[in-house]
């Protein structure tokens, strides 16, 4: 007797959702426009350095390269991160703070870089434009790092601040032994 039928569907695995899940949910709207803007600018940025032809003073230029090829591929990892079902596999915590750090640490050295770059460049206009972008990136990567340490803050002083009136809780006060 063949009762594959019957019993298949409640013991049988069925099917995962799409591995490939794409939500922008996890983010709010101020910080996922941020993120977008940190990989275009950062982006544009890159595109632009790599138009340069010739330089005199070619170490600024090649500073500005890694910090902006690094700020692109790394807003964009976390923004998939974030945005993907492979949000699910990491600890929250870690990922907030790695981000932190990531886009304030990204953040700085790219301003360093668009002024290492603005004081040794041939004042070409595809310079001047690619020194503007890097400007604007490394703000859009500052104000990130700010707002999310302001969030923190705020998280950390709530806590306290639901964490201060204990001593009348349950779990304080001593047991009632009835002989």
């Amino acid at each position: 007797m063949d009762n594959g039928k019957v019993y298949g569907p409640t013991t049988e695995p069925q099917s995962k959702a799409p591995a490939c899940r794409c939500t922008v949910t996890r983010l709010s709207r101020q910080r996922l426009l941020l993120k977008g803007a940190q990989v275009l600018l950062s982006f544009l940025a890159f595109i632009l350095e790599e138009i340069v032809e010739s330089c005199s003073l070619c170490g600024g230029l090649y500073f500005f390269e890694f910090i902006s090829f690094s700020a692109t591929f790394l807003s964009l990892l976390i923004l998939i991160v974030f945005c993907t079902s492979a949000y699910e596999r990491v600890e929250k915590d870690r990922l907030k703070t790695l981000d932190f750090w990531v886009t304030t640490v990204v953040g700085g050295l790219f301003f360093v870089a668009s002024i290492v770059f603005a004081a040794t460049n041939d004042k070409s206009s595809v310079e001047t434009v690619a020194i503007v972008f890097g400007f604007l990136a490394s703000i859009g990567f500052l104000a990130d790092g700010i707002q999310m340490f302001m969030e923190k803050r705020k998280a950390k002083e709530n806590k306290s601040e639901n964490t201060g009136n204990t001593q009348n809780t349950p779990e304080n006060q001593p047991l009632n032994n009835q002989s």
